[in-house]
């Protein structure tokens, strides 16, 4: 059986399977050995050891697409915070009428059900209610057993649309922080035109030969205006959780809080050099 057919045999086909037995199994599908839970080494280890022994109530708030806003806004403040033009319970509730040209759908309790509308007349709203629906029916947390996101309520949002005309796009600024500690970051790019790619950075923004699932850009990544800001809200952000990262975007010179991640990539995914995986895991204190 080849490696991807195993994994969607596993993330769809296992769901009674308890959280450590399914962890396990999705980790020797990726890595070809077992996860050390017991005294995890690594960054992908840890992310894993996290997701069982870590599980905190308002953990669950904060990967709430919805929720997030008001948690963050509370803490650095509303200007940092996306609008939000509406929240529904079901597809057939939204009102178009309503909604601008340009705008965002996405469900709030996961990380696939996103659709970026340039033309509010060009929409195939049957298209888009069978994907908004097929999110919906869908539980995240069974997919890479991330705790938080069991008991998220799922709902869509609608945000405005917004594009960087410095670089013609959005690209994500992730922040990997430890116990209030950013210590280093990517910039992922090229969505729009569907060839995603990961370039990592120190806080320094000097670029780091590391591959994780997308390949670095071939051309040469600015230094995002707000980035000291970034580090500063990260740390902010990040206060007493062993580890999560931190998500902006940059719009026209302006910086927006795009959401926190526990998991980086579910703890799943190798990186290239291996070496980067406990470089990272010795950043990560588990208490």
């Amino acid at each position: 059986m080849s490696s991807n057919l195993l994994l969607k045999k596993i993330k769809y086909g296992l769901k009674f399977l308890p959280d450590k037995l399914y962890i396990q199994l999705y980790y020797f599908a990726q890595f070809k050995r077992f996860c050390n839970l017991k005294n995890p080494k690594t960054f992908n280890e840890k992310l894993n050891w996290l997701k069982i022994y870590d599980r905190k109530p308002e953990y669950t708030k904060m990967v709430d697409k919805y929720e997030v806003k008001k948690y963050v806004s509370s803490i650095i403040g509303e200007e940092y915070i996306i609008p939000t033009l509406g929240v529904w319970d079901s597809f057939d509730e939204i009102k178009f009428d309503d909604l601008p040209q340009q705008f965002v759908l996405k469900c709030t309790h996961d990380s696939e059900g996103v659709i970026l509308v340039e033309d509010k007349d060009k929409l195939d709203k049957r298209e888009a209610k069978k994907k908004i629906e097929n999110s919906l029916r869908q539980n995240f947390y069974y997919i890479g057993r991330e705790w938080p996101y069991k008991n998220v309520k799922p709902r869509i949002i609608a945000e405005n649309y917004m594009v960087d005309h410095r670089d013609d796009e959005l690209r994500d600024y992730k922040f990997f922080c430890f116990n209030g500690q950013p210590k280093l970051m990517y910039i992922a790019s090229g969505r729009n035109d569907g060839y995603t790619k990961f370039d990592y950075f120190d806080l320094n923004f000097k670029h780091l030969n590391i591959i994780q699932k997308y390949p670095q850009s071939t051309k040469k990544i600015r230094k995002p205006l707000n980035f000291d800001k970034m580090v500063e809200l990260s740390k902010i952000l990040s206060k007493d959780i062993p580890h999560i990262r931190v998500d902006f975007y940059e719009v026209d010179d302006r910086l927006f809080f795009g959401e926190l991640t526990f998991y980086h990539l579910s703890g799943f995914m190798p990186f290239q050099p291996k070496k980067w995986d406990r470089i990272l895991g010795d950043l990560l204190k588990l208490d």
